[in-house]
């Protein structure tokens, strides 16, 4: 499920583009970041959806070599412990999962789609963790979810193929492939044995209302006060010229300086903190550095000025 941290990321992106153009529309950033939030699911949904592939191809290689010519005793009697595996089959089956990918239009359909869940296929047929699960002798329910999770971390989860395919389609997908992958492994983790294919699969907002909320809080509110969070920022770098700042830790600033003026019940600790580590990815490596500074004497001034004003857990430190 989303998180506050990646709110802000999905904020700061599209702000960074929106800053760097002119007479850009609030309202229609505004609509692209909703969008770019909600396309996010399509990315669990994908990374779902690769066990039914490379289940079809197991499926498929089992049959081909039945029909052979001469098929050997294994080709008769082939090792189904990979295509049985209960969980593999819970999610195949999932009605959920069908209906939004259906309603999502995600799937593997394709040429190229079907050449990278073939070349998953090969590459995990051909790993350690396939082999030695194929020959372990424990067929419990744990030890099958066990090896799921650890098939997808090792093998599905970095398989480049699928990161290209993701970028092409958007670059800003390989920021949500951890997230979202996250959200995979929580999902396998949530499947019992009395389960059938009704189980929910997660989804994408823990409180949709007031995860919208914050975020079209944060973006329309950080656009409203630019003039004024500039001159706070000029007025906090007296012995820097703003435009000589690094332009992500600018845009960092104002959303910080605008979150610790409109949202009263997050407390300070946690804005700073959460920008500190936003730029740690983001920006320049003295970022974390400069902007704790910065926002280290923003919140007294604030405080001083009757701008900043916490209610509830926002008055936590």
């Amino acid at each position: 499920m989303l998180n506050r941290r990646h709110l802000r990321i999905k904020v700061l992106q599209v702000l960074y583009a929106f800053f760097q153009t002119e007479d850009a529309d609030i309202l229609k950033t505004e609509k692209e970041l909703l969008n770019s939030i909600e396309r996010m699911y399509d990315l669990y949904l994908w990374f779902l959806l690769t066990f039914e592939e490379v289940h079809s191809f197991s499926e498929q290689r089992i049959e081909d070599r039945m029909k052979k010519v001469r098929p050997t005793e294994e080709d008769l009697n082939p090792n189904r412990k990979f295509v049985d595996n209960p969980i593999l089959k819970l999610l195949i089956q999932n009605i959920e999962l069908k209906r939004k990918s259906e309603e999502k239009k995600v799937n593997w359909t394709g040429a190229v789609e079907n050449d990278i869940m073939r070349k998953l296929f090969l590459q995990i047929v051909d790993s350690e963790i396939y082999k030695n699960y194929m020959s372990s002798e424990d067929n419990s329910f744990e030890n099958n979810r066990l090896f799921l999770i650890e098939l997808f971390k090792k093998e599905i989860a970095n398989f480049n193929l699928i990161h290209d395919y993701f970028e092409n389609k958007n670059i800003l997908w390989l920021d949500d492939i951890d997230l979202m992958c996250s959200m995979v492994l929580k999902t396998i983790k949530q499947f019992n044995e009395d389960d059938d294919e009704y189980k929910p699969i997660l989804s994408l907002y823990k409180d949709k209302k007031d995860e919208l909320d914050f975020v079209k809080s944060l973006i329309r509110e950080t656009a409203q006060m630019d003039d004024e969070n500039t001159e706070l920022i000029e007025e906090l770098t007296k012995n820097w010229e703003v435009d000589r700042i690094a332009k992500m830790d600018v845009i960092l600033l104002k959303m910080a300086l605008t979150e610790l003026k409109v949202q009263p019940s997050i407390p300070k600790k946690v804005t700073l903190n959460e920008y500190i580590e936003i730029s740690k990815y983001y920006s320049t490596p003295k970022s974390q550095v400069f902007i704790n500074g910065i926002l280290d004497k923003a919140i007294p001034l604030l405080e001083e000025r009757g701008e900043l004003k916490k209610t509830g857990r926002g008055l936590m430190n």
